[in-house]
């Protein structure tokens, strides 16, 4: 076994500073390849992308939370993860994992992201969610999930190292 997805999982990190260069389309849809290959139960695939590039919108959409969305002042582009909550009963699961491998191939391709959960959080306007829909047209069967800021690195982190890994929180068996 190779351990490629290893070495990225250990690079990846939440950026939240990026650089102006803006992101080609070609880089854009090779992350969006990523989410939409994402698995989902009963291959339902309840997930959508909304890709966002436009300075104007990502500002509005950093205002649907009262914080930990900054990264939308720098962000080349974001993807709003949106999922039909009337298709499948676990779109939140699935939204999920589509979330993630936006961010692990976004890492692959050597950009910055930021996971900025937008489900169950609030902005002084009220319900982020509900903020998000309006800004977006988004209708109401959809949930929104998250917002994945991404865009060149302007920031350095330092990537995980396996040494710290807590192998005390593996069970075998059973919890005992």
């Amino acid at each position: 076994m190779g351990y490629e997805v290893l070495e990225i999982l250990k690079k990846r990190r939440s950026v939240r500073k990026f650089k102006e260069e803006k992101l080609d389309k070609e880089v854009i849809n090779k992350v969006l390849r990523a989410g939409l290959l994402s698995p989902s139960s009963k291959n339902k695939k309840p997930v959508e992308f909304i890709v966002v590039d436009d300075k104007e919108t990502l500002l509005k959409l950093k205002e649907c939370k009262s914080k930990g969305a900054d990264a939308l002042n720098t962000a080349s582009c974001a993807i709003v993860v949106i999922a039909d909550s009337q298709l499948s009963d676990v779109w939140i699961e699935d939204a999920s994992i589509a979330t993630i491998l936006l961010q692990l191939a976004a890492e692959d391709l050597g950009l910055g992201s930021v996971w900025i959960q937008m489900r169950n959080r609030q902005s002084n306007l009220g319900c982020s969610e509900e903020q998000v829909r309006k800004v977006l047209n988004i209708p109401e069967k959809y949930g929104v999930l998250s917002i994945v800021a991404i865009g060149y690195k302007d920031e350095s982190t330092k990537p995980y190292d396996e040494s710290s890994l807590d192998f005390s929180k593996v069970h075998y068996d059973n919890y005992l």
